[in-house]
């Protein structure tokens, strides 16, 4: 079992920027964590890939936000970073941290992030 807790959302004006952490824990395999990534659910949208991160650093973004938002990750820590700027008011979402152990995904509970315009 792997534990994510997710931190850093909150409120940002258009154009601002923010930064979303989750960490991992709750497990001896958790340094075998292959993909580390984010999503978003926006009201009565589902969930959609933002970005994602292999262990290796290899990256994977979301047209919608690429060129605005960086995915990085620290193996040591387990953790992955989300920075996000030139936010948006469309970039207002529930965001989620996933990551891929054994071909199981697990979820963290969610951080919401709101951009006003």
């Amino acid at each position: 079992q792997v534990q994510l807790v997710e931190s850093g959302g909150g409120l940002a004006q258009a154009g601002g920027s923010l930064r979303l952490s989750c960490a991992a824990s709750n497990s001896v395999s958790i340094f075998t964590i292959r993909d580390m990534g984010w999503y978003r659910q926006a009201p009565g949208k589902q969930r959609e890939l933002v970005a994602t991160i292999t262990k290796s650093g290899s990256t994977n973004y979301a047209d919608s936000v690429k060129g605005r938002f960086t995915i990085s990750r620290d193996n040591a820590k387990v953790t992955v970073y989300l920075q996000m700027n030139s936010l948006k008011p469309e970039d207002t979402a529930v965001y989620y941290c996933n990551a891929v152990l054994l071909g199981l995904d697990y979820w963290g509970q969610g951080t919401q992030v709101t951009v006003s315009s």
